[in-house]
């Protein structure tokens, strides 16, 4: 079994051989780290044909990326102290909304990530052996980046016809983009937002559902249309969304398992939903021994695959994780990525 079978077989519930492994890596890890870190990614090569970028030169990483202040394509100005780091937006494009006529929105970008985002590999082209996942389109975080948080939130509270109109006309960009790329050979498309605090969504799940559910369903159905699998990102308790984001298309969800609960996923969304794994990296990942990481694994595999499939294995690797625990993670992987019921 192939790469690309075993990763469709686990999607879509029908007897992958293992557990695929997707790679998750933040940039400021492959600086600090480089080829000690490519070592392991190398022995533990993930489904999706991405090669480790040992030496991504530094003029190549996107705003958000870079160090000091820099703008992306939209826009909005990032603030980094540290390369690799993801920065915070500090400058607004449509700050004032009273003056949206003014702005202009950037060329629909062609399939590949525009200078706000960064993949953790370098894709090796299109290859049958290759589950084949592209994009990364956001929305609610576009929203934000262009207006501002404090802003965005005072837009969705008071419900302007303008705010509205920016609404439809972020959507109309995105499914521009969405066009590009199911123009190509991708098996899936890749979709982010983070829509949750600590404790419980930033929103009303009532607000969310009647003015963010119906324009999404529209993105996610371009994509199902053409016979591409929707992946979804979202941090976060986001428990009162991830049955709508299911019903309204997404096959592959990435939450945060510790955070949404491993009993609740186990009771909720195992066997409806695949779920890419997040190995707890507020706590075990940065600060627990290479044993507790390897548990970890073993939990979060257990409470999120059933019988037949619906794990992506992965965990995120950022500059706070040692390396024995990024290499105990990808150990654990292959030791408990089979599926139980």
């Amino acid at each position: 079994m192939n790469s690309r079978e075993r990763v469709k077989r686990a999607i879509h519930f029908q007897n992958p051989d293992r557990a695929p492994i997707s790679h998750a890596v933040l940039p400021a890890a492959q600086i600090k780290y480089g080829a000690a870190l490519g070592e392991i990614l190398t022995e533990f090569r993930e489904d999706f044909g991405w090669d480790y970028m040992q030496d991504l030169p530094r003029e190549d990483f996107p705003a958000v990326y870079k160090q000091g202040r820099n703008t992306d394509d939209f826009g909005t100005v990032w603030f980094s102290e540290w390369l690799g780091v993801c920065g915070i937006p500090i400058e607004w494009p449509i700050g004032d909304l009273k003056r949206y006529e003014e702005y202009k929105w950037p060329e629909v970008f062609t399939a590949g990530p525009p200078s706000g985002r960064l993949y953790s590999g370098h894709m090796m082209g299109f290859d049958d052996r290759w589950y084949a996942r592209g994009a990364w389109i956001t929305y609610f975080e576009q929203l934000q980046q262009l207006r501002g948080m404090q802003n965005f939130l005072m837009d969705i509270a008071t419900e302007s016809r303008a705010f509205y109109h920016l609404l439809d006309d972020l959507l109309e960009f995105n499914l521009r983009w969405i066009n590009k790329w199911t123009a190509l050979e991708y098996d899936g498309l890749h979709f982010a937002d983070d829509w949750g605090g600590q404790i419980g969504l930033m929103i009303k799940p009532e607000t969310w559902r009647r003015i963010f559910k119906p324009r999404y369903a529209e993105m996610f159905r371009r994509v199902r249309e053409r016979g591409m699998d929707v992946w979804y990102h979202t941090d976060g308790q986001v428990r009162d969304i991830l049955g709508d984001l299911i019903e309204i298309g997404v096959q592959v969800v990435n939450c945060q398992v510790p955070v949404v609960g491993y009993e609740w996923i186990s009771s909720n969304l195992r066997g409806h939903v695949t779920i890419r794994t997040d190995i707890d990296r507020q706590r075990v990942m940065p600060f627990g021994s290479a044993t507790e990481v390897q548990e970890e694994v073993h939990r979060t595999l257990a409470a999120c695959g059933s019988s037949k499939g619906g794990i992506v294995a992965c965990g995120e690797i950022g500059p706070d994780v040692p390396l024995e625990n990024i290499r105990a993670m990808y150990e654990a992987f292959r030791t408990y990525g089979t599926y139980t019921t």
